[in-house]
């Protein structure tokens, strides 16, 4: 079926219902002004208390009390700043209340900066006597955080500058996401009717879904020739990007800039090495399941902008807003009535941003909002399968954010990025499950249900890894001392490819450029997370799915857990224990599995 792509609407083209209701963090830009005001007065006023928690258990509980007050209020402000920038990257008005929200961050940061040294100066056995007391239950997870970061923190007056340099730190990803988002101009490219259109990241993925080669050809090298004419000034913010990785970790005593990222969650380096080593054991399995893709599409080449052709099958699924809601809804009927309940309330109460509009950001998160305030969730919704899928995706993250707020002080309520993609990426499994259930015996929906978990599934475990392995990698050089340059980074990036895909693909140079692209790789060290996750989504959900209620009790409390315990902790209390490498192990057999359920049925319509 062909798709031929929508105009792009303004943001009042758009019905008010679906968008989000952000009056519910802030009622207006003045009350945001006016908090804004408050929270820059309280944070040079709690500079006051530096010198005092050596005062006892009381001067302690004041400071941290009055620390987690102006970080709540700081958290609300940063955030309502950023959703309303991201409605439009263009509005100056929303630029500025962004920039100055970062600005107020790193000032609270450098006002509280005695807070950590003065709390690691305390004697021997102090934090841990506090961290019993009834009287500091919402800040034992805090202090022993403080307890674990000793070695790396520094004196007050050190962090306090490290603190000050924060926003000069964050000027890459800023300065990104405005090139990405507002000024970088993609041109157009060819559609489906061979008219020209308008090339956006947002709708990208639609043509590169095309059963038309010429116009996946034609949208992928337009759009990494768009990134490429910026290429020096992406290799230039990249490698700032980097310093300011390696500036941290190295003023902080770290080995790398890898150790500092996984450091504070617990996590060895030996995880991360590990999940791209399983995750290379697992490049034939990789080359099988491409060899059906070619087989289905029937190219004599496969080349990187076909991997996420549609291929004809005679099944499609194209749900609106509504539509897809209420199968998400279906599908997480597993995890019990209250979740759905409680999830059916967020397209009603406005918590989703749901349609692309001019200038908005492209892509989809899920962020908390306020603490006084339920998640929410931006989409840029196309009714397609993926767009159902990034709904269900995202509404995972929503409700981790529900239940962990609900459960948990504000000091525990926000849990860590590793544990972070576990319930979306249920979510998505529990999709593909449901559906497979709902069209059992329909070959051409098994196919097409299969076929998409199985991308879902190259998408998220292999190609994040190659990204994790380019992070890795680029930090290293830099390490090393060698200049991060568009013609090194262009390198390292197209050999990665070279190693995932060469075997059963034609890696043509366009891709090269494609870390360009990437905006999580100004969140340093982020990326491996999704692979991880994804594996122990597989395994979780298998056991929700088993009808044992004591599975879907161990999930629902981790969803409850916030960063009230490590990490790993917290997947060993679900059933997971992601400090072996078992679990990527299994997910790479289950992969192995599902693509040859999808080769016999491929066969058997030949």
């Amino acid at each position: 079926m062909e798709k031929s792509m929508e105009p792009v609407r303004t943001r009042g083209e758009v019905e008010k219902k679906y968008t989000w209701d952000l009056t519910r963090i802030f009622e207006s830009n003045e009350a945001w002004e006016a908090m804004f005001a408050a929270v820059q007065a309280d944070a040079r006023a709690f500079s006051g208390r530096a010198g005092t928690l050596s005062g006892g258990e009381e001067a302690v509980l004041g400071a941290l009390d009055a620390y987690m007050e102006i970080a709540r209020r700081t958290e609300a402000l940063y955030t309502y700043a950023m959703m309303r920038q991201n409605e439009d990257s263009t509005v100056g008005r929303y630029q500025a209340m962004y920039s100055r929200a970062a600005t107020l961050a790193n000032e609270v940061s450098a006002q509280s900066a005695f807070l950590t040294p003065e709390l690691t100066a305390l004697p021997d056995g102090v934090l841990e006597k506090m961290m019993q007391s009834p009287a500091f239950a919402d800040y034992d997870a805090f202090l022993k955080g403080v307890l674990r970061m000793k070695p790396h923190t520094l004196s007050a007056r050190e962090e306090q500058l490290l603190a000050m340099a924060g926003e000069v730190a964050n000027v890459p990803d800023q300065a990104y996401e405005m090139l990405a988002g507002a000024d970088l101009d993609l041109g157009r490219t060819r559609g489906e009717n061979g008219e020209k259109v308008p090339l956006t990241d947002a709708g990208l993925l639609q043509l590169l879904s095309s059963p038309q080669r010429a116009v996946r050809r034609s949208a992928y090298g337009n759009i990494m020739a768009g990134y490429g004419r910026m290429g020096n000034t992406f290799a230039a913010l990249y490698a700032g990007q980097v310093k300011a990785d390696l500036f941290a970790a190295r003023a902080r005593g770290y080995a790398s800039a890898r150790e500092a990222a996984l450091y504070p969650d617990e996590i060895e380096e030996a995880v991360y090495d590990s999940l791209i080593e399983a995750v290379h054991s697992g490049i034939g399995t990789l080359d099988a399941y491409l060899a059906v893709r070619k087989k289905q599409l029937g190219v004599p080449v496969l080349h990187l902008y076909d991997l996420y052709a549609e291929p004809e099958q005679g099944f499609d699924i194209s749900p609106d807003i509504e539509e897809a809601f209420e199968i998400f809804l279906k599908a997480v009927a597993p995890l019990g009535e209250d979740y759905v309940r409680d999830a059916s309330r967020a397209l009603s109460e406005r918590w989703i941003d749901v349609y692309e509009t001019k200038n908005k950001r492209s892509g989809a998160y899920s962020c908390s909002g306020a603490p006084w305030t339920t998640p929410y969730v931006l989409l840029n919704h196309k009714p397609t399968y993926d767009g159902l899928s990034t709904l269900c995706h995202e509404m995972g993250h929503a409700m981790h954010t529900f239940y962990s707020s609900k459960a948990q002080p504000y000091a525990k309520a926000d849990y860590t990025i590793f544990v972070a993609e576990v319930a979306s990426t249920c979510n998505e499994i529990l999709l593909s499950e449901h559906l497979r259930a709902e069209y059992a015996g329909n070959r051409q929906a098994q196919i097409a249900l299969i076929g998409s978990l199985l991308e879902h599934f190259r998408t998220t475990v292999f190609r994040q890894t190659l990204f994790a392995e380019f992070e890795r990698d680029a930090h290293r050089l830099a390490e090393q001392g060698e200049s991060l340059t568009r013609e090194r980074l262009c390198a390292l990036y197209y050999d990665l490819n070279r190693r995932y895909y060469g075997r059963s693909c034609k890696v043509d140079r366009d891709v090269q450029n494609e870390w360009m692209r990437i905006p999580h790789f100004y969140s340093p060290f982020y990326v491996y997370k999704y692979a991880t996750g994804f594996c122990a989504a597989v395994a979780l959900v298998r056991g929700i799915l088993s009808g044992d209620p004591q599975k879907r009790a161990d999930y629902r409390r981790f969803l409850t857990l916030g960063g009230s315990m490590p990490p790993l902790e917290e997947l060993r209390v679900a059933g997971v224990d992601m400090s072996t490498p078992e679990p990527v192990c299994q997910a790479l057999d289950y992969f192995a599995e599902l693509i040859m359920e999808y080769s016999a049925l491929v066969e058997s319509e030949a």
